[in-house]
């Protein structure tokens, strides 16, 4: 199995989940598990790999099938070919693999171990059950367009779809998209898609105290097709002024009753003196860098850091779990069965250990707010004649969307006015980084939006915002 790991070095830049974009990695094998297979020549493997060119260095998991001879059509998919004539292919596009996955997950089985371990954890009731016996004969694709996971799909005859989400970048600890989603699936939270399994994994790492790092290696849930996200859904509603205000209210009541069963399920906290600080000085440092890369924020700075002073110095609500990258692109309507929440892994940037962490609910409300007003933006670049009826949209969205959390939860989100523009504040002016550095031409919506901020807050008047 290290004879791959040259083949797989030189492969790996052109993967979109691989994060070390512009160079060849340093691989180091760390251990790999091993699925079964009938099939004679071949043998299925998921490598885990130490990339010591990164800083700080990264492990990827990698799956791929061995076979003795070439496998007709499956060029694109090829990793390598190794001195003895083996061909290493993808494995996530190779059926050896994508049956013993789904037959791993379903049947709680243990993979053959080489310095790493596999367990596949079934979900508890009905949800377990929705697949026929043969996993290896369900066809299965990869679905494009991920970008740090790669999500393999299976479609059974006669029972629902299967997206199995296999984690590239692993990390010690429980991965919240994992965690989280089981939780809200046992509360019996109607927006996340069924829980199908898990798999969980043990490998060797120095850093820890016993030597053995434990974690999540793959996901698999119900998966909804011929469903597009909500960002595409807005953009084509805003783009032909189709009021969007019950959708929304209805998003706002979701998000709010994901909240409330998270709470229950993970418990609560009072926000402490010493976590306050740090937001407001995270806020600041973000502020620092933005003024330096975009001059167009120096006229503002003063007003922003006084617009933290005032959050900091406010009301927090309790700490919990949130999704902690909430927005449009991360939620689906159903037809027929209402909202759900997707990706619950939290926002990329932020370490792995800081997703696990609680945070605050107002955080996933200001990231669903900017989530609307992008809309509004994108709509306006893209048709300069809408702009106008865009940002009414996005006001009327953004305010049925506020009432609708308000509505299911009771919580009186005029005491967090100042916290709640604080955060989509940071949030826009990650966005200016963001826009400046990659699309210039979009700078002009975070810009826009923190101007709108600075004069009026996130919350416009209305009956229920304040309700209690």
């Amino acid at each position: 199995m290290d004879g791959a790991l040259g083949a797989i070095a030189a492969w790996m830049p052109e993967q979109r989940w691989f994060g070390g974009k512009g160079r060849i990695p340093t691989l180091r094998r760390i251990g790999a598990w091993e699925l079964p297979t009938t099939e004679p020549g071949v043998r299925v493997l998921s490598l885990l790999v130490m990339d010591d060119a990164a800083e700080p260095p990264v492990l990827y998991q990698v799956p791929v099938v061995e076979r003795h001879q070439p496998v007709a059509g499956a060029e694109a998919h090829l990793v390598g070919v190794l001195a003895d004539g083996t061909h290493v292919y993808d494995g996530p596009h190779d059926p050896a693999f994508t049956g013993g996955l789904l037959t791993l997950i379903r049947t709680g089985g243990r993979a053959v171990a080489h310095g790493a371990s596999a367990i596949g954890h079934p979900a508890a009731g009905p949800d377990a059950d929705a697949l026929p016996g043969r996993a290896d004969v369900v066809p299965a694709t990869v679905l494009g367009g991920e970008q740090s996971n790669t999500s393999i799909v299976y479609r059974p005859d006669g029972a629902a779809p299967v997206i199995c989400k296999v984690f590239r970048q692993l990390h010690h600890g429980e991965n919240p998209d994992v965690t989280l989603q089981s939780a809200l699936a046992a509360s019996g939270s109607p927006h996340i898609p069924p829980v199908v399994g898990d798999v969980v994994g043990e490998w060797d790492d120095v850093g820890r105290g016993d030597g053995r790092a434990r974690g999540h290696l793959a996901f698999a849930q119900e998966f909804l097709p011929g469903v597009e996200d909500a960002w595409r859904v807005a953009l084509l509603a805003a783009a032909s002024a189709r009021d969007f205000a019950a959708e929304a209210h209805a998003l706002g009541l979701a998000v709010s009753e994901v909240h409330a069963a998270l709470g229950a399920s993970f418990g609560r906290a009072p926000a402490s003196p010493e976590l306050v600080a740090a937001v407001a000085a995270a806020w600041t440092r973000r502020l620092t860098i933005a003024v330096a890369e975009v001059p167009a924020l120096e006229p503002h700075r003063a007003e922003i850091e006084a617009f933290y002073a005032r959050a900091e110095a406010g009301a927090w609500p309790d700490l919990q779990r949130v999704h902690g990258d909430l927005h449009l692109g991360q939620v689906i309507l159903a037809p027929g069965r209402g909202w759900f929440l997707l990706d619950f892994e939290g926002e990329p940037m932020r370490p792995m250990a800081e997703r696990r962490r609680p945070d605050l609910p107002v955080r996933d409300v200001a990231g669903m707010l900017r989530s609307f007003d992008y809309v509004a933006g994108a709509t306006g670049l893209a048709k300069p004649e809408r702009a106008a009826d865009a940002h009414a949209w996005a006001a009327s969205a953004r305010q049925a969307f506020v009432d609708g959390y308000v509505a299911a939860s009771g919580m009186d989100l005029t005491v967090y006015r100042d916290l709640l523009a604080a955060f989509e504040l940071d949030k826009a002016v990650y966005e200016a980084i963001y826009e400046t550095r990659n699309r210039p031409d979009w700078a002009p919506i975070p810009l826009r939006a923190i101007a709108g901020l600075l004069e009026s807050g996130p919350l416009q008047a209305s009956p229920e915002a304040s309700a209690g």
